[in-house]
C-alpha cells in the first residue's frame, strides 16, 4: 500500500478541483443509488415520497395551473417527479445521465402506460430547446452541486428553453448554520460496500472554503490493488440575495421565495431548503 499516495489524495484540494472519477455514471454505484433513489422512506438520492408528492402538489398550486403543461425535470433519476406529473396528465420530459436511472424510468412509465419522453443526457452539455417548455424543474439541490463556471450558461439554457411566461422552479440549501455541517475524518474497510463490490478501504472527509459558503465532501477510495479513485461533491449554500445575484444574468423575472415546505427532519432538510420560483 501506497502510504505517501494515499496521503497526498486525502488532502484538502483547491477550490473545485475535480476528482479523479465520476459516481454518477460508474456501472456499479449507479446500481447502488438506484436502489437508495426507490426508497421512499428515506431522504438521500431522493426525498422521501409523501416530500416528493408534497413538492409536487405545491409546485402546481403555485403555478395555478388549469392546463396541461409541457415541463422538463432536469435530473430526474428514475422518474419519481415525472410519473406524479405525467399522472395528472401534463407532457413530460425527464432527463438524467444515469443510464441505469433512465431505464428504470422508461419502463416503469411503459408499465404504467404513461407517455414519458427520457433522455439519458448530462444537462449541462445537452441541447435544451428553444421556448419548448411551459415549466422547467431541478430539484433536490441540483443546483447547489454545480460549480459557478457550470450554473452560469445552465441558467442562461434553462431560460432560453422556457416559453415566454414559463417558470423555471428549483432548490437549494440556505446558508443558515452551514458551517457546522461539516462532517468528522472516517474510514471504512469492508467486503463491498457503496463504492465497489470488492474489499476496499474508504477514507471520507469534508472540507469548509467559508468565504464561498461552499462544502467540500471527499471520499478517497482505495481497493486491493492499490487503485486510488477520488469522488468530490461540492455543495453550495445560498441566501435569497445570492439567489437574486445568481439568476441576474439570465435576466429572470418574478421571483418568489418558499421556505419550509419540506418536514423537518435534519439539517440538510426542513427549513433548511429554499425553493424558487422565476419566470422568463
Amino acid at each position: 500500500m501506497n502510504i505517501k499516495k494515499i496521503i497526498n489524495s486525502t488532502q484538502r484540494p483547491a477550490l473545485y478541483e475535480k476528482g479523479t472519477t465520476f459516481m454518477w455514471t460508474d456501472p456499479y454505484i449507479s446500481k447502488q443509488l438506484l436502489q437508495i433513489h426507490l426508497n421512499p422512506d428515506i431522504d438521500l438520492a431522493s426525498r422521501k415520497q409523501s416530500s416528493i408528492e408534497k413538492t409536487v402538489n405545491w409546485i402546481l398550486d403555485h403555478l395555478k395551473v388549469e392546463k396541461p403543461l409541457k415541463i422538463l425535470d432536469l435530473g430526474c433519476g428514475p422518474g419519481l417527479y415525472t410519473k406524479i406529473l405525467a399522472e395528472k396528465g401534463h407532457q413530460v420530459t425527464g432527463m438524467d445521465i444515469s443510464k441505469n436511472s433512465i431505464e428504470y424510468a422508461t419502463s416503469t412509465a411503459d408499465k404504467n402506460g404513461l407517455s414519458i419522453h427520457y433522455r439519458n443526457e448530462s444537462y449541462l452539455e445537452a441541447d435544451l430547446g428553444t421556448e419548448e417548455y411551459d415549466l422547467i424543474l431541478l430539484i433536490y439541490t441540483d443546483l447547489g452541486a454545480l460549480t459557478p463556471s457550470e450554473r452560469a450558461p445552465l441558467l442562461i439554457n434553462i431560460k432560453n428553453a422556457l416559453k415566454k411566461g414559463g417558470s423555471f422552479i428549483f432548490d437549494v440549501l440556505k446558508d443558515k448554520d452551514f458551517t457546522k455541517k461539516a462532517s468528522l475524518k472516517s474510514w471504512d474497510a469492508v467486503e463491498a460496500g457503496f463504492w465497489k463490490g470488492t474489499p476496499h478501504l474508504a477514507l471520507s472527509e469534508s472540507f469548509l472554503f467559508e468565504e464561498e459558503k461552499v462544502l467540500l465532501s471527499q471520499h478517497t477510495i482505495i481497493d486491493e490493488n492499490d487503485t486510488t479513485d477520488v469522488y468530490r461533491f461540492w455543495t453550495h449554500f445560498f441566501s435569497k440575495k445570492d439567489i437574486l445575484e445568481m439568476i441576474a444574468a439570465p435576466n429572470f423575472s418574478n421571483v418568489t421565495f418558499e421556505e419550509g415546505l419540506l418536514p423537518k427532519s435534519d439539517m440538510w432538510n426542513g427549513d433548511n431548503v429554499l425553493f424558487i420560483k422565476c419566470d422568463k
